[in-house]
């Protein structure tokens, strides 16, 4: 087969390829490699828009195609809008259409789960198709060593492996630090080969879709022209509203407000000048900085970020306090927010909902004092900032409207460009005079709020504190080294389980991302034989559990026959927790016997956002259903940082304070019946199936009366319409045609103007009778809530299903 198949392998006379792959992957440097010449810019240059060389080489004609990479977005929902497009028309930059896409992956960096993830997502824009026209590029191919490339993919783990095949196979080394052509020549001996097996085919993309995206950008170019003309009016009109005595020596009070990761500290920074190197942190409390630029005098307030596309409601409240209290921070108080957008990212309805609760906590007339920076402006490439808000969409669109159509881009690594940050001046000056000059007054009696429950929580930390010392050292005493101990975590999807089993255990044993199934790995720590469960997550929305979920989440606990010395919740620091976690962690826990809290303590992840904050501010700071869940534990809880991974001594004290509690519980390990806890699970499902029964029938119910009654009201409307039209007048239709006394008013219309109205009010009636049918189910959750999915059910009973109540059943 081998040998009939190099037979009938012939040199293509032209060979079109495209690069694709991550950023800074190398694939300019590929590109110069393949064309054997420095044809593409490379190193510290990006790529910022798809470029085309071609070259003979080896006989062959080369069309390459160096396409823009793409950022780490694990989901198509995180790639802006005209990303995606160009991302598709690539293949138009080598018509008929591409032979072989050239995934470019270096080897120097660890191929991760989330970069499969990222990889997968941006060919799903391609289609299933593409892969069969992929073929793997791995560059830096000098950091192998005396390693093979199948040694290194075998030893990647299964994200590199699910790669390789989905391609086929298909792989070559670069080592773009190498000019021997040879490397080329085996490249294109392969590539030929894989037109073979694609029956001499090319990868092609319907002309039908180019010309519908063409479209779209024209139409995008165009509102982006028509944004910037009516922008560029604006601030010249507002440009002769500034005096000339402020055009001197002004002074500037501004706070930065946005989202985490999107560049504050950094827009803060070129703002005043600052070239030294961040530091990573991010940015835990409100802080004013002063400076000048220029001769302005400028405070500048960072805040902290929220979680992007997460609303208020899920944003820790130590956060909130922090953006509330930053207006009082450059008394007499702003002149300008600072709201920062990164030009890089998607932005859908969820990000616009988020931006809109954060901001508008700061108070009424916010908007008016709002400015939108927007950043990472060098990803932009050739196209403008409008034509990232008009292709991006509506929720970006009504933003910028929100705050008056002010925005302004920036590069913040070019910060040596003064000229960006005097044009942003020179429009925030424009935007205070439209503003009469005024700034935001923030108001006091928030101050004052913010004070008092900063002084409560203070208090109530220290009270906490001090009972959890007392308990440990009486504790102590009874406190034995264990050698073994078994340890199962539980908690809801993302709130950092498996990180924080590896961390315990010293070793990457469990996958990060979402797992589906139960693993019990063991390791030796701190001279200690450790055991530790990961169970699967559980879904935020109860409805979203399965029965097939819960049997696996609670299949965790008999992987120790004999028990566990401690149950881990998992309860993340960067978010709230509110009555929704509360009512899922409740739910999964009632399906063991009320004695698993006895052995159950509190795991907070993600300790490194509590930065400068004790956990006991941060419990007693948060809504009252956290401190519930640490009441319910009898005031067990530790924090992890998982990105201290040679940490031990953190590790340490978790096991200490497990010991401790096993000494509270008399050395007994928590061993749940499972023949119960599956009798629950059943039991759970049943009494929801039930609620959904009931629901259903109340609904078709009220859907039948709310029909006979619209029925009714067209049959009386039918029969008035008769009347009217008959000239009969009846004392028993007077109730009914008041409506019809004010249509005529003394006699001025006339009686077929009547008849029209009349038939107008049926035609309408025939409408909403139906869209009844669509709306009443909505208007259930109103009239029965106690038939409400969301609403927690009482700890289910080791019984059989309840029969429906006879009190019901009359009803229906």
């Amino acid at each position: 087969m081998e040998e009939s198949l190099g037979e009938s392998i012939t040199m293509l006379p032209e060979v079109r390829l495209i690069l694709i792959g991550g950023r800074w992957a190398g694939k300019s440097s590929c590109g110069n490699t393949i064309l054997m010449n420095e044809r593409f810019e490379c190193g510290r240059t990006r790529t910022a828009q798809s470029e085309v060389r071609h070259k003979e080489v080896g006989g062959r004609r080369l069309i390459v195609v160096d396409a823009p990479g793409w950022s780490n977005s694990l989901s198509l929902t995180e790639i802006p809008e005209g990303d995606k497009q160009r991302f598709k028309l690539n293949v138009s930059k080598c018509r008929p259409g591409p032979h072989v896409f050239l995934l470019v992956i270096p080897i120097d960096i660890a191929f991760s789960v989330e970069q499969r993830k990222t990889v997968e997502e941006h060919m799903k824009l391609l289609g299933e198709r593409v892969w069969r026209f992929t073929l793997v590029l791995f560059t830096c191919g000098d950091s192998l060593r005396k390693k093979t490339i199948e040694q290194h993919i075998e030893s990647e783990g299964d994200a590199l492996k699910w790669l390789i095949e989905r391609c086929s196979n298909r792989y070559h080394v670069f080592n773009n630090k190498n000019s021997n052509p040879s490397q080329v020549t085996l490249l294109l001996e392969e590539i030929e080969e894989m037109v073979c097996h694609n029956n001499r085919t090319y990868y092609e993309l319907d002309e039908h879709t180019i010309h519908i995206i063409e479209d779209k950008q024209r139409e995008v170019a165009e509102r982006a022209e028509k944004r910037r003309n009516r922008a560029e009016e604006q601030r010249r009109y507002m440009q002769t509203l500034i005096p000339e005595e402020m055009k001197t020596n002004p002074k500037r009070r501004m706070i930065l407000l946005g989202s985490r990761s999107v560049g504050k500290t950094s827009v803060g920074n070129t703002i005043l000048g600052i070239k030294e190197q961040e530091d990573g942190k991010r940015t835990a409390q409100s802080e004013a900085r002063h400076g000048f630029t220029g001769k302005t005098e400028i405070t500048l307030v960072d805040t902290p970020g929220w979680w992007k596309g997460f609303p208020v409601l899920d944003t820790p409240a130590a956060i909130l306090e922090e953006v509330m209290r930053s207006v009082f921070l450059c008394p007499p108080g702003p002149n300008i927010f600072l709201l920062v957008i990164d030009a890089d990212a998607s932005f859908n309805g969820k990000h616009l909902h988020a931006v809109t609760t954060h901001v508008e906590l700061l108070g009424e007339g916010v908007w008016r004092h709002t400015f939108i920076v927007f950043t990472r402006g060098d990803w932009l490439g050739a196209h403008s900032i409008e034509e990232y808000i008009e292709g991006e969409g509506e929720a970006l669109q009504s933003l910028v409207d929100k705050c008056g159509n002010r925005y302004h881009v920036i590069d913040n690594k070019n910060i040596d460009d003064g000229t960006q940050v005097t044009e942003l001046l020179e429009k925030i000056t424009g935007t205070l005079a439209g503003n009469g000059w005024e700034y935001f007054v923030p108001d006091d009696e928030i101050f004052r709020s913010i004070e008092e429950k900063r002084r409560k929580v203070e208090e109530g930390a220290r009270l906490r504190q001090s009972q959890v010392e007392a308990k440990r050292k009486h504790l102590t005493v009874s406190r034995d080294t264990l050698k073994e101990l078994r340890i199962a975590i539980l908690g809801q999807k993302t709130f950092g389980k498996s990180a924080t089993g590896n961390n315990l255990l010293g070793q990457e044993v469990f996958a990060t991302q979402a797992n589906q199934q139960c693993q019990m790995e063991e390791c030796h720590v701190a001279g200690r034989s450790i055991t530790v469960i990961d169970t699967p997550g559980w879904c935020k929305e109860a409805s979203d559990c399965t029965e097939e979920l819960d049997k696996e989440i609670v299949r965790g606990l008999s992987l120790s026959p004999s028990g566990v010395h401690a149950v881990l919740l998992a309860v993340p620091l960067d978010l709230t927790f509110k009555v929704a976690q509360r009512h899922a962690l409740e739910e999964h826990m009632n399906l063991f016997d009320a004695g698993v809290w006895k052995h159950t303590m509190v795991l907070f992840t993600y300790g490194d956002k509590l930065v400068d904050k004790s956990v006991e501010e941060h419990i007693e700071r948060e809504h009252g259903d956290l401190r519930w869940l640490v009441d319910k534990c009898e005031n067990k809880y530790h924090v992890v940082n998982n990105k201290k991974k040679f940490d031990t001594s953190q590790v340490i004290e978790l096991f200490e304070k497990i010991e401790e509690m096993v000494a509270g519980n008399g050395g007994r390990l928590f061993c749940p019946e499972m023949n119960d806890v599956h009798m629950r699970i059943d039991e759970k499902f049943r009494r929801r199936q039930l609620k959904h029964v009931l629901k259903e029938r109340l609904v078709e119910e009220y859907r039948r009366r709310e029909l006979e009654l619209m029925m009714g009201f067209k049959d009386t409307l039918l029969q008035l319409q008769a009347d009217v039209r008959g000239g009969v007048r009846r004392n028993s239709t007077k109730s009914l045609t008041k409506s019809i006394s004010q249509w005529k008013k003394d006699g001025k219309e006339k009686e077929e103007n009547i008849d029209a109205k009349i038939s107008r009010e049926i035609e309408k009636l025939d409408k909403d009778m139906m869209r009844a049918t669509h709306c009443l189910s909505s208007s259930m959750d109103v009239l029965t809530p106690d038939l409400r999915e969301d609403r927690p059910a009482p700890p289910p009973p080791l019984c059989h299903t309840e029969e429906i109540p006879p009190a019901t059943l009359k009803k229906l």
